[in-house]
């Protein structure tokens, strides 16, 4: 099972053969897994040096003003030099608001491959 599924590891293996009807312990499992080949993946850190001059990251927040208005940032940075694209202030964002601010901080040539964000419906 350990060498179909080299993701899986020994609690995994462990409750997959419960549910078959073996009572074994997980040290047991553990102990005859097959070792895994060649080097593991790369690590968080470097992905990022090696993707970083292709990603860029955005986000949009709510931003009070001393008479309780509420101005919406947005904000877009590159983060292999960690510079700011674009920092834009609106009182009423939309999606096609949002989607011009985009448009106007990447030109064709200078697009990144990858554009972070988080799950806000504003984005579409």
């Amino acid at each position: 099972m350990s060498m179909e599924n080299p993701l899986w590891g020994a609690p995994r293996i462990h409750g997959e053969l419960l549910k078959l009807g073996f009572e074994l312990a997980q040290s047991s499992v553990a102990k005859y897994m097959v070792k895994r080949r060649g080097p593991p993946s790369q690590g968080w850190r470097t992905f990022l040096r090696n993707h970083a001059p292709d990603v860029a990251a955005m986000d949009l927040f709510v931003v009070p003003t001393i008479g309780f208005d509420l101005l919406y940032a947005f904000v877009i940075i590159r983060l292999d030099r960690r510079d700011l694209v674009l920092i834009n202030i609106t009182r009423n964002p939309t999606a096609e608001w949002v989607a011009r601010r985009i448009t106007e901080a990447f030109p064709w040539d200078e697009a990144p491959k990858y554009l972070i964000r988080d799950r806000d419906r504003i984005y579409g």
